[in-house]
């Protein structure tokens, strides 16, 4: 159920009836936590704390259907030109959003991010092949890249979180 509903409106048909925009990163991990399937944690902190970062929420009639949420990558100290690249950390989507909602606001958010971070020139994001098939990057013209072995980010004494998934995942990139 979209955080904030109103009323008795009925969702959006279409993916076409939603406005993509810009959100404040508190409200993204919010959304994040009530639709993401695998990772619902994620902390604010860990978003501003990057070089670059932006929130998206797709939403109609003040009823929030999708959120994403981009930042600079976690792992740039192995990626070439980590400061050329966004990697989208978080996306989430409402049981109640119209179909191809994701496709949709990729395309929506690639022209945004491409406007507002003309610097960036790469974009990255990480599926996991345990509850996901990567449609939503096939159908938007991203190209899979790397395959990793699903580790733990657990590291000798630095305390962290339990680990959220260790599932194999695939690097999806679209260049800008």
């Amino acid at each position: 159920m979209p955080l904030f509903r109103k009323g008795t409106v009925a969702p959006p048909y279409s993916p076409l009836e939603l406005v993509v925009r810009e959100c404040k990163v508190h409200r993204a991990c919010d959304l994040n936590a009530l639709w993401h399937s695998r990772f619902p944690r994620i902390h604010w902190s860990n978003v501003v704390r990057n070089k670059d970062y932006i929130c998206y929420i797709a939403e109609k009639n003040a009823i929030c259907y999708a959120v994403a949420i981009w930042s600079s990558p976690i792992a740039g100290n192995r990626m070439k030109g980590a400061n050329k690249i966004l990697e989208l950390r978080r996306m989430a989507i409402a049981p109640d959003a119209p179909r191809n909602t994701a496709s949709r606001m990729l395309k929506l958010m690639r022209k945004d991010i491409k406007r507002r971070l003309p610097h960036i020139r790469k974009l990255v994001s990480y599926q996991d092949t345990e509850v996901h098939s990567g449609t939503i990057y096939k159908a938007s013209g991203w190209v899979a890249g790397a395959k990793s072995k699903g580790v733990s980010w657990q590291a000798g004494s630095r305390a962290r979180s339990k680990d959220q998934s260790t599932a194999q995942k695939i690097r999806w990139e679209y260049q800008l």
